[in-house]
């Protein structure tokens, strides 16, 4: 079998692995390359880029090489991770032992066989029993203690790291995260004098936005330390101290109920599908009886795959370790189960997926400052990670719902219809 150099071998490889040809441009590291009109390049900047993909060889072999710049793309990104949705079958991506036989011959002459390469240290290695405190917090930590200077760069001064709510696609992010905080505010129905938990409180800008506009006292937890620093930080410059407490604790270590409402925006994903139920009756038994609860979380689309995560994933190994995605189905279920009434779900997929186009313009304009505050291997997960969140809403495979639920027994609140939230103010 001739091959035109690396490039060669690299066609051939993808379409052992794709079962189509690549419809990308390839260059390699000795100068071959293979031209697809107007397509992205596929960079292979070296030969442990092929080797990743022997020991590897699928999803987290092609994320390696990427991370640790191995391997690269030029062009539009979103353009080089959306061909596989065009397939005829999206290719489950993986080299059988006859595949690999039958490239020897090739892998060799390149010099591509040898051990296998570390891991970028941006992979994730966590210890311990899956979602036991512990566990969680280094969970946590992987993902957010990554430094709050490179979440400023990415997120904007809003420093909202969950789906912004456009009023419409021409909206600055700004405005489309105030807007969000002001919907979910406006859900809960928050008024003077009310008591608020943020569970997964981040860098404090739900529980800001709740006491300045709303007046109500506010405690909000996370188990990142980076963002109960810098959410104390904020809270002291706004003058709030008196109204807002910013706690680096679990939710399920809260004890100081009850609350007149309860915000859990983009913290059920981290929770685990067994520990929902617990999750839920934890959240009830610290609402008191008429209060309001708001469960935003990312939900696993009809097209996502299978329903427990790939421990082999690019998200799973470099985003979210022990994350979980649920249909909505579930988490209205399980938030039913736990004796709530389930009044209102609102579906915000296509808003996640300007969100996140919008943070990687973020990123990609920053780029420089942001390796310098991360990493050049956590910059570029990053880059991947929402690029290929963007594609996944706008494909269906993910969707994004707020799910607004009443511990029932108390005073009945809710007006008889849902206001217009069309023209979010």
């Amino acid at each position: 079998m001739a091959h035109r150099g690396a490039s060669g071998l690299v066609d051939e490889l993808a379409r052992t692995l794709l079962g189509a040809p690549l419809p990308l441009s390839v260059r390699c590291w000795d100068g071959s390359e293979s031209v697809v009109d107007g397509a992205p390049t596929l960079v292979v900047r070296n030969r442990r880029a092929l080797r990743r993909l022997v020991f590897a060889p699928g999803e987290l072999g092609l994320a390696r090489a990427y991370v640790s710049g191995d391997l690269d793309v030029e062009g539009d990104l979103y353009a080089a991770l959306s061909f596989p949705d065009d397939l005829p079958a999206r290719p489950e991506l993986r080299l059988d032992r006859r595949a690999l036989v039958r490239l020897a011959g090739p892998l060799l002459r390149l010099g591509v066989p040898g051990p296998p390469p570390a891991p970028p240290a941006e992979e994730a290695r966590l210890r311990g029993l899956r979602h036991s405190l512990r566990r969680d917090r280094s969970a946590i930590s992987h993902h957010y203690d990554v430094g709050n200077d490179f979440y400023r760069l990415l997120l904007g001064p809003s420093l909202v790291y969950s789906c912004a709510y456009f009023p419409g696609p021409g909206a600055t992010l700004e405005a489309a995260q105030e807007a969000k905080l002001d919907l979910v505010c406006r859900k809960l129905g928050v008024e003077p004098g009310m008591r608020l938990l943020d569970v997964g409180c981040g860098w404090g800008s739900l529980a800001l936005h709740a006491a300045s506009r709303y007046g109500v006292s506010v405690v909000g937890v996370t188990i990142s330390g980076a963002q109960a620093d810098l959410a104390r930080r904020r809270v002291t410059e706004a003058g709030l101290a008196d109204r807002v407490e910013i706690r680096l604790q679990d939710y399920r270590e809260v004890d100081d109920g009850p609350f007149d409402a309860i915000a859990s925006v983009g913290m059920a994903e981290h929770v685990g599908h067994d520990q929902l139920p617990a999750y839920a009756a934890r959240l009830h038994a610290l609402l008191a009886p008429g209060g309001r609860l708001l469960n935003h979380a990312i939900a696993r689309g009809p097209a996502a795959g299978p329903d427990r995560p790939d421990p082999g994933s690019f998200l799973t190994r470099y985003v979210f370790p022990d994350g979980e995605l649920q249909p909505v189905a579930t988490h209205v279920r399980v938030l039913e189960e736990a004796g709530f009434e389930v009044v209102d779900v609102e579906a915000l997929r296509r808003h996640y997926a300007l969100t996140c186009r919008a943070w990687v313009r973020n990123l990609e304009e920053n780029w420089e400052e942001a390796v310098r505050e991360s990493s050049p291997g956590r910059a570029r997960v990053w880059r991947l990670y929402l690029a290929g969140s963007a594609l996944a809403f706008e494909r269906h495979r993910v969707g994004v719902n707020q799910v607004l639920a009443v511990r029932p027994g108390g005073e009945d609140r809710l007006p008889l219809r849902r206001p217009d939230r069309s023209r979010p103010r």
